[in-house]
């Protein structure tokens, strides 16, 4: 591990401490947060009001997939921002086409979702999701009055705007908001058995992550989501993927679902996150048979699709196809799995197991990782956890190796110290 730097910070400490006053006079409380400032980030590196450099494994909660500061987003904020930022879904702008249509031809070559056809945009992951669910009542309904039930899974993380939280089986988010919409059913991923009885000629949207992140890290088998695509089929409902955090290059492919057989593929896909690599922006793409059912004045949003966000969007989704990125992401999670072994020789009492794919990686835990998060925090390593006791790695797609060695090694000593 390198030898880390005291500072004297001397007044720094000062302002920051004025600052969290001012915001905790202000600001509501919502999150429990570390008690430093962020102020600048380069790459999978950032600085905090105080001078203090940390490497980053969360990237933002895995939105910032090309770094922070990324010098091609940064030049688009600087130019679009001189010309059109926001003109409203009522009329039309040369960026929201693009991207769409970007979306689907990048999908298409990737393999995944062989019917990608149509986008709507929006603002964020929960947006994309509220969409998916509105457009699936309406598939539904279309079929029948009653074709109203949706399914989600347990450890299943949607959003905190109702319908999005109401898919969301966790008493710890539901429980202060009730009651929740009706019609919802809650299975276990990977069940194949209860899949008969859990998705039923009511049903009309499926909504599941194909690797649950704030769950965490677990994946679905290809088995079960090829059983669950043939079960919506039989009973004409719509599956949704839900691959806001799991997709858009985090496992190596295009698509979390990339690399499976098109027997798995959805009807929907939902998406925010890295697409504008910190921009607020989300979409939600659909087949031709789902675009079918929906008419004008059936969904809606003011800020969706604006011509700042959709040129970033487009940006980002072209840089993140390329072999380049999506390689390096496979060969930094080879690297990180083999310090993870590494890891579990150790502390073979601490670290159980390794989970993910790509640089969607969870380490179990045996006891509370809070202290660890804690220490790999004044030690310069910024890493969250999901799920119960385990680490999660969502950093950038091309955090240089070096970096990764760096925080690993940080959390290495973290892990001996707790």
């Amino acid at each position: 591990m390198k030898s880390i730097t005291r500072l004297n910070y001397g007044n720094k400490r000062f302002f920051t401490q004025q600052f969290l006053k001012t915001h905790n006079k202000y600001a509501v409380t919502t999150y429990a947060r570390p008690e430093f400032v962020l102020t600048e980030g380069k790459g999978s590196e950032v600085w905090d009001k105080e001078g203090k450099r940390y490497v980053d494994f969360c990237a933002g909660i895995a939105v910032t997939g090309l770094g922070h500061s990324e010098p091609g987003v940064s030049q688009i904020l600087a130019d679009q921002g001189q010309k059109l930022i926001h003109g409203s879904n009522l009329y039309y702008n040369e960026w929201g086409p693009r991207l769409s249509r970007t979306l689907v031809e990048k999908t298409l070559e990737s393999g995944a979702m062989q019917n990608a056809s149509r986008v709507f945009m929006c603002n964020s992951g929960t947006e994309a999701n509220e969409a998916a669910l509105k457009f699936a009542r309406k598939y539904g309904r279309a079929q029948k009055e009653d074709k109203i039930e949706l399914v989600s899974f347990k450890n299943g993380f949607h959003g905190r705007t109702m319908g999005a939280l109401s898919m969301t089986p966790n008493p710890k988010y539901q429980e202060p908001f009730n009651p929740l919409i009706p019609g919802v059913k809650n299975g276990e991923i990977n069940n194949i058995d209860s899949l008969k009885e859990l998705v039923t000629d009511k049903t009309c949207g499926v909504i599941v992550e194909p690797i649950q992140g704030e769950g965490g890290v677990r994946a679905c088998s290809e088995e079960f989501l090829t059983a669950l695509r043939k079960r919506c089929d039989d009973v004409g409902a719509l599956l949704i993927y839900d691959e806001i955090q799991c997709g858009l290059g985090r496992t190596g492919t295009l698509w979390a679902h990339g690399n499976l057989s098109n027997t798995t593929h959805p009807d929907i896909v939902t998406m925010a996150k890295a697409l504008g690599n910190g921009f607020p922006i989300g979409a939600t793409m659909v087949t031709e048979e789902v675009e079918k059912v929906l008419k004008v004045g059936d969904h809606g949003t003011t800020y969706g699709g604006n011509p700042l966000g959709c040129r970033i969007g487009d940006y980002v989704v072209n840089k993140i196809t390329t072999p380049e990125v999506l390689q390096g992401v496979k060969d930094t999670s080879a690297h990180f799995k083999s310090r993870f072994a590494q890891l579990k020789e150790k502390y073979p009492d601490v670290v159980q197991e390794t989970r993910g794919t790509g640089l969607l990686l969870g380490l179990q835990l045996s006891r509370d990782p809070t202290p660890i998060v804690k220490s790999a925090n004044e030690n310069g390593l910024l890493v969250i956890t999901c799920g119960t006791n385990t680490l999660r790695f969502v950093p950038a797609l091309n955090i240089p190796k070096s970096l990764v060695d760096e925080g690993l090694d940080i959390l290495d000593h973290a892990i001996s110290k707790c």
